[in-house]
C-alpha cells in the first residue's frame, strides 16, 4: 500500500484538473536505472493493465504495476513548497540505500541496475 500526503494529493489534484482529460490517473512505478540501481517514475497514464493494482489514495486513482508494489509497499509520497520551488518527495522504507540525487535506491532484495553517476 502506498500513502499520499494531503499536501501531495492537492497538487496532484490540480495538475490533472490542468490536463482536461477525466480518464487520468496517476501511475507511480520503478524501473531499473540510477546511480544506485532502482529508479522511481510517476506520471499520469489512461491505459491501465490487467496485473496494476488500483488505489484510491486523497480522492485520486492511482495505478502500480505489481512488480513495483513490490517494493514501493509503504512508501509515502508528499509535496513541499520550498523558497525556490517546490517538488515531491518519496519516503520509502524499503529502500536501504539512496543516491544523493533523492530519485535512485536499491532495496535489501533487489539492487535492480545501476548506471554510473556523473
Amino acid at each position: 500500500m502506498l500513502e499520499i500526503t494531503e499536501s501531495a494529493g492537492s497538487k496532484i489534484r490540480e495538475l490533472l484538473q490542468a490536463q482536461e482529460n477525466p480518464n487520468l490517473f496517476l501511475r507511480v512505478g520503478v524501473q531499473g536505472g540510477g546511480c544506485s540501481g532502482l529508479t522511481y517514475g510517476m506520471g499520469f497514464d489512461e491505459e491501465q493493465k490487467e496485473t496494476d493494482q488500483e488505489f484510491e489514495l486523497q480522492g485520486i486513482k492511482v495505478v502500480v504495476d505489481a512488480d513495483s508494489l513490490k517494493v514501493l509497499n509503504g512508501t509515502r509520497i508528499d509535496y513541499k513548497e520550498s523558497m525556490v520551488g517546490g517538488g515531491f518527495t518519496i519516503d520509502n522504507p524499503n529502500a536501504v540505500a539512496t543516491c544523493g540525487c533523492g530519485t535512485s535506491f536499491k532495496t535489501a532484495t533487489n539492487e535492480g541496475n545501476p548506471e554510473k553517476c556523473d
